[in-house]
């Protein structure tokens, strides 16, 4: 009786250690860049930046028995937290550190795509809101020399710990995406839904809206996201708008973000846009007003950029330091 045993628990061990092995892959793709930038008004006195960016994308993914595809994302960027808290005294710091968002997905043609962001996640509402123009205010919230520095953008995305799911083929040219932020320090869970209709040649509708949940009453809220771009031969236009509501009516951290842009290819390598954005803040009486125009030419993994653009009332004021121009010359890889 003793030997049936341990012949018994033998199989047994051995078919919890065992393991199958899934046919996966590896992959590695990367961006490196070069950028010169300079700002400029009555009140300011900078130089010409320069900078480089530098990205590495580590990819791995394998199907397994059960039909499911798992996949792993990981990125690279240096000094992407340059800001990361110091471990316990006496440790090793991690100031600079090089590590990005990072990502667990798994999918299969019935149950849709599952993405759990350990790093970097976005709401059904954040992964919209890169206006039509495309964000012509990043470029001005980080001004210094003189200048003020422009409004910066809110938005909901969830960050780290998030859950963002695409549900699985509905209707032909219906993408529906969801997300999911879990309940924090006295804060509730949070989630978000979008959907993108892309069914007519040429056209794109995006819809997105997602709760915003500190666990305050005053930065508590929502945010709604619409986007819409057709193209018609060389021409594209497009148009968003973000509407970030947050407390009581008109609080001062209430925005509604407003773009166009029209694209014309020249050819398969070189196209102009020409965009506007404005930025209504609640509690201000002045809009912020942005206008841009950029051309581009790419051949192969290399693109060359150059854009112009204009700022007025920046900051939601009338000074003169808040009415700012910027320039950029940029040269980027893919690989």
């Amino acid at each position: 009786m003793n030997n049936i045993k341990k012949i018994g628990l033998t199989a047994l061990a051995a078919s919890l250690v065992s393991t199958s092995a899934f046919a996966g892959e590896m992959t590695v793709s990367g961006s490196a860049s070069m950028a010169a930038e300079g700002h400029s008004s009555v009140a300011m006195n900078a130089g010409t930046t320069f900078s480089m960016g530098n990205q590495l994308t580590f990819s791995g993914s394998g199907e397994l028995d059960n039909g499911l595809t798992v996949s792993l994302s990981f990125v690279l960027d240096q000094g992407d937290d340059a800001t990361t808290v110091a471990p316990a005294s006496g440790t090793k710091k991690f100031k600079d550190a090089p590590f990005d968002s990072h990502s667990v997905s798994i999918s299969s043609d019935a149950m849709g795509t599952l993405v759990f962001h350990g790093e970097g996640g976005s709401s059904a509402a954040s992964a919209l809101d890169t206006t039509a123009a495309g964000d012509i205010w990043d470029s001005f919230d980080g001004v210094s020399g003189g200048g003020t520095a422009g409004v910066a953008v809110s938005d909901t995305a969830p960050g780290d710990n998030s859950i963002f799911y695409t549900l699985p083929s509905l209707v032909d040219g219906l993408t529906v995406n969801a997300s999911y932020k879990p309940q924090g320090s006295n804060a509730e869970s949070a989630v978000g839904f979008a959907g993108t209709y892309s069914g007519v040649e040429g056209l794109s509708v995006s819809y997105g809206t997602t709760e915003l949940n500190s666990g305050t009453a005053s930065t508590s809220g929502d945010q709604d996201v619409l986007k819409a771009s057709y193209a018609y031969g060389p021409i594209t236009l497009a148009y968003s708008n973000s509407h970030y509501d947050v407390g009581a009516s008109n609080a001062s951290t209430n925005q509604e973000t407003t773009s166009m842009a029209v694209s014309y290819t020249v050819s398969d390598a070189i196209s102009v846009t020409y965009g506007t954005e404005e930025i209504d803040k609640g509690s201000e009486a002045v809009d912020a007003e942005y206008d841009k125009i950029s051309a581009s030419y790419t051949a192969g993994g290399m693109t060359i950029s150059a854009t112009m653009a204009d700022g007025e009332n920046v900051a939601h004021g009338t000074n003169a330091n808040e009415d700012i121009e910027y320039w950029s010359l940029g040269l980027s890889f893919a690989f």
